[in-house]
């Protein structure tokens, strides 16, 4: 563990700073999501408020951004000091927030989230260590988790505040992280640790993070404007062309440079590999649920941005503690029956909904009864998928693992998001009902696939045979906690 300079004053005000800056930015997926209909309708385009499809970049250039600088920001703190990144990434954070919030258009939006992802990227990785640094090594296993439950009760609060905040005005969604922004950066000049930094080396391939980058967006501004544009259009033939090629240079870097981006030799490994692809593939058929669900109940049924948050509610606070009730199981039982059983649990909320969902609002009959399936299923597959991965990791390679784990994670929303605008179309409404019904089913079949790889999983033993039994390090063992949403 890093060496600690004079924590002894203020322990319980950092470990306050460091949790609360982490709680915003996780606040931050589920407040957005609820907000992207209010957002819509206050930028004009062609008379009707900007398409689905521009206002998907709110959420994937966020993603896409955060997924490229993770590991990025995450090697800067080892090497200039975790203190001094994590402040950096709140600054840059509550700046880009506020950057959101006096948006003229949509494109400064968009902007300014790449902006707000870069300062989560600085903050999410120095934070865990800092927390670590902040208390005795005794408490250590007990401040991992609660930096890990920080993600559920963000989950669970978030689309009530969200409500709240966009019946004020959608601004608000943005503008209530400055205070606090500027709260905890001046708080944590005074109480945050000096830990020592833990490494001289050179950072990671930085030529990877735009090659990544211009992969993913591409790939997603093709599924998003592909029904507009048409599929053999050349505007979507050159994006998935740009998509092919950077994408195939990231890969071919990354197996060839001494300090890649990501390791994706990792992925050979045969659990942690059909590990990273069970939370590839149930993370797209979770953000098509997440989103969908928002859409419809703010433009199929018309309801506000609270009323949707209060009826969001049931799923993500099931998802902590199905989590958490579950995880003696997963020791005793093994990761893959909890994932299969998941996969199905959310493919039966899925399936549900295709078949129940009604234009007219029927909450207990439609929504309610899937979204306690999915908050189930969810709680039961995202974390543990993540878990049998980090688990799979030779011990040494634990960090660098989960950061291309959640690195997974993010780009899994970003195809997800892409897809659903891809089905449903730029412009949402009752006539859209059959397309949503073939977004669910989109989704039912990608959890079945998870369901599947849980099998896969029970079936292949104990951990890889190329994995040492050496502990891994804590940042790893959270990872896998965090990532649950």
């Amino acid at each position: 563990m890093p060496k600690v300079l004079g924590i002894s004053n203020h322990p319980r005000t950092a470990t306050a700073v460091v949790l609360v800056a982490v709680f915003m930015t996780n606040l931050d997926l589920w407040i957005v999501n609820v907000a992207l209909p209010a957002m819509g309708a206050s930028f004009s385009g062609g008379g009707r408020g900007a398409t689905l499809s521009s206002l998907s970049w709110v959420l994937n250039a966020y993603a896409i951004t955060f997924a490229a600088l993770l590991v990025v920001a995450g090697r800067a703190g080892d090497r200039m000091g975790q203190r001094p990144v994590f402040l950096t990434g709140i600054a840059v954070f509550t700046l880009a927030s506020l950057g959101c919030a006096l948006a003229p258009n949509l494109g400064t939006l968009v902007a300014a989230r790449v902006l707000q992802a870069a300062g989560a990227a600085a903050q999410i990785p120095t934070s865990l260590a800092l927390l670590l640094a902040t208390v005795p090594a005794e408490r250590r296993t007990h401040a991992t988790r609660s930096w890990a439950a920080v993600g559920g009760l963000a989950a669970a609060a978030g689309p009530v505040a969200g409500g709240l905040l966009v019946e004020v005005d959608w601004r608000w969604v943005f503008a209530v992280n400055v205070p606090i922004g500027i709260a905890a950066i001046l708080a944590g000049r005074a109480v945050l640790p000096k830990p020592a930094t833990r490494e001289a080396g050179p950072l990671p391939d930085l030529f990877g993070a735009p090659l990544l980058i211009s992969s993913v967006a591409a790939l997603s501004g093709a599924l998003v404007q592909a029904p507009d544009w048409g599929w053999t259009s050349g505007r979507t033939t050159l994006l998935l062309a740009v998509a092919v090629i950077s994408g195939t240079a990231f890969v071919a870097r990354s197996l060839r440079h001494p300090r890649p981006l990501f390791e994706l030799e990792l992925l050979r490994l045969p659990r942690f590999g059909a590990a990273n692809a069970g939370s590839l593939v149930f993370g797209v058929a979770f953000a098509i649920m997440l989103l969908s669900n928002v859409l419809w109940c703010q433009e199929v049924w018309h309801w506000s941005a609270l009323r949707t948050g209060v009826a969001l509610v049931p799923g993500p606070a099931l998802v902590p503690v199905v989590t958490l009730l579950t995880a003696r199981a997963a020791q005793r039982f093994g990761h893959g029956p909890l994932v299969a059983v998941g996969g199905l649990l959310f493919t039966g909320g899925m399936v549900w909904r295709a078949c129940f969902a009604s234009v007219t609002p029927d909450y207990v009959r439609d929504l309610l009864p899937s979204q306690l399936l999915t908050g189930t299923g969810t709680g039961l597959a995202l974390g543990t998928l993540v878990a049998a991965g980090v688990h799979a990791l030779p011990g040494h390679r634990g960090a660098t693992g989960s950061a291309l784990v959640n690195s997974v994670r993010q780009i899994s929303a970003t195809v997800g998001v892409a897809v659903l605008v891809t089905v449903v179309g730029s412009h949402v409404g009752v006539t859209s009902r059959h397309d949503f019904r073939i977004a669910w089913g989109t989704a039912a079949v990608l959890s079945l696939a998870t369901s599947a790889i849980g099998v896969h999983l029970s079936r292949g033993g104990g951990p890889d045979q190329t994995a040492s039994t050496a502990p891994k390090e804590p940042e790893a063992d959270a990872q896998a906690l965090a990532d649950a949403p």
